[in-house]
């Protein structure tokens, strides 16, 4: 029997409130994600611990006596069909706290604009570790650059051209579309 998307919005997503999250990189990072999909997998564990953390620690409870839950969309492009990779996360509103055998739910308050400076600061600043910790990038005397990994990549210029809404090949190659 086939299931449909509102069956699996029924079975996986509890009905409680839901905020959605929205995050979106600089065009390097969108190039560089495009060249390595598997880095999209440890990016998200850290958006997601850092959302959970802020909500059980907004809570006043420690991560042993609660849980959070979040489902994220990876969208590869824009509205101009160009590269564009960036986020959707729905993330539970909340925290389920665990009472016993039970489990009930709390719902937190909208993240102040201070928090939400504070969060993106956390989430960038441990981004640029795992990164820097792969090699991915090099970090020198206070300097942070690329490494000069995929230098003979053919892809990258394409990638590249199509974040930027530049043409990528022929007599009007790196104009805007």
């Amino acid at each position: 029997m086939a299931q449909t998307a509102a069956d699996l919005v029924d079975q996986v997503v509890p009905r409680v409130p839901v905020r959605q999250w929205v995050l979106s990189f600089p065009i390097p990072l969108r190039i560089f994600f495009a060249a390595h999909p598997e880095l999209l997998a440890p990016v998200l564990q850290i958006i997601h611990r850092v959302i959970a953390s802020f909500l059980i620690k907004q809570a006043g409870l420690k991560r042993s006596a609660a849980d959070t839950g979040a489902v994220t969309l990876i969208q590869r492009f824009g509205s101009a069909a160009n590269l564009n990779i960036h986020l959707h996360c729905l993330v539970l509103d909340g925290i389920y706290q665990r009472t016993g055998a039970e489990a009930v739910f709390r719902e937190a308050r909208a993240p102040t604009s201070a928090e939400l400076q504070g969060l993106l600061v956390k989430i960038i600043t441990r981004i640029m570790r795992v990164l820097t910790r792969q090699g991915y990038l090099v970090e020198e005397q206070g300097m942070t650059y690329w490494a000069d990994i995929d230098a003979d990549c053919a892809l990258i210029p394409l990638q590249a051209a199509s974040c930027t809404y530049q043409i990528a090949f022929g007599p009007r190659a790196g104009r805007k579309c």
